[in-house]
């Protein structure tokens, strides 16, 4: 058997590409299951290259670090089809996720779905190695899938049990974990012997060459990444410039006519067409992303507005933004609590929505409105 040693630095260069890959992943599939299946197709089908990308190039990066006594290639075409498995696998997760109604047993699936789609790229990958053979047995395959299950469950579990800000971030974490985990403890359980030159199915790829490609791979997913992230942490509130007294101030154009709430409704998208609910009959709208959530009743329905617009809008209907993320109508308010610096707003009549938070800084205009 060969000894074998790994560069730490490509170690943290492959858990960094597993965390960039999840969270934009992640991040691109927030508020994906409000889109209409058209639009909801292309946003799975993005996350699906993007997560499944980032498995097969957290794998190679570390690969490129197993430093052995002898040279070795890979078979492309076995290379290539590793990539392509983990980009279906990982779709079919999200389909679930997307196009199915998200109780546990759907959640749980997804998670072992994106677990074995884990271990399929990683032994696919690794049966691509010629001159140098990895050999491990049934034992070690079961523990590697084991730890690839739960942590990827976990994964899921986190990321989709509440879309919100925070489980992005910590389902990024989670899966970060689930991939670089499984890979190095499948690692750490396999060994190395050289073996002879055989047939391979497609052309060789040296380390050289795969490098270039690993490279090309990550340098779209840091793109990917910082595309989603600039717009992530970004808040919907419009702040205003700050003022100098030294500099005089400079006459400003006209201010436009106020915006007024539509006669037709607010508009909101369901199979492919475009409907109007009422402003009376609308208890909250929610950011997500671009666009809004509104909630009427037991129902969740995607607004093409913003947060901002809707806020403009809806001004004259009574409408008040108690949060960034947050839009709510006085009338559906059923309780009101405060806490040291925020406070909450209950909705005892609205099943989907029961509470929406109200920051610090809209405490006092809250307030005032409900008469507290």
């Amino acid at each position: 058997m060969l000894d074998f040693t790994h560069s730490w630095w490509l170690v943290a260069a492959s858990f960094a590409v597993a965390l960039m890959a999840g969270f934009t992943g992640l991040t691109l599939t927030k508020g994906a299951s409000t889109l209409p299946a058209a639009r909801r197709k292309i946003a799975v089908a993005m996350a699906s290259v993007v997560l499944g990308g980032g498995i097969w190039s957290m794998h190679f990066v570390a690969m490129l670090g197993l430093q052995l006594p002898i040279l070795f290639y890979y078979d492309a075409l076995i290379t290539l089809a590793s990539a392509l498995v983990a980009i279906l696998v990982v779709g079919l997760a999200l389909l679930l996720l997307h196009f199915q109604k998200r109780r546990p047993p759907v959640i749980v699936a997804a998670g072992c779905i994106l677990g074995l789609g884990i271990v399929a790229m990683h032994y696919i990958g690794m049966a691509g190695m010629q001159l140098c053979r990895p050999v491990y047995g049934v034992l070690d395959i079961v523990i590697s899938t084991a730890a690839s299950l739960v942590l990827s469950t976990l994964a899921i579990w986190v990321a989709y049990d509440a879309r919100t800000h925070r489980n992005i971030l910590l389902g990024t974490v989670c899966f970060g974990l689930a991939v670089v985990s499984m890979h190095f403890v499948a690692i750490g359980l396999t060994e190395f012997t050289t073996s002879e030159a055989t047939g391979v199915a497609g052309p060789a790829l040296d380390n050289q060459v795969l490098a270039m490609g690993v490279t090309v791979a990550v340098f779209l997913i840091c793109g990917a990444f910082l595309l989603t992230g600039i717009t992530f942490f970004s808040a919907d509130e419009d702040l205003a410039p700050p003022t100098n007294p030294d500099v005089p101030e400079v006459a400003s154009a006209p201010e436009p006519a106020p915006i007024t709430a539509p006669k037709v409704g607010v508009p909101f998208e369901r199979e492919g067409q475009t409907h109007f609910a009422l402003p009376e009959t609308i208890a909250a709208l929610r950011a997500e992303g671009h666009y809004t959530l509104l909630y009427v009743g037991e129902e969740k329905l995607f607004c093409p507005w913003s947060i901002t617009e809707a806020a403009n809008r809806l001004a004259p209907a009574g409408f008040l933004r108690v949060h960034r993320s947050y839009l709510v109508n006085p009338a559906f308010v059923s309780s009101f609590e405060r806490r040291k610096d925020n406070g909450t707003c209950y909705f005892d009549e609205v099943p989907a929505l029961p509470k929406v938070p109200v920051s610090r800084s809209r405490m006092s205009e809250v307030r005032d409105v409900l008469g507290v």
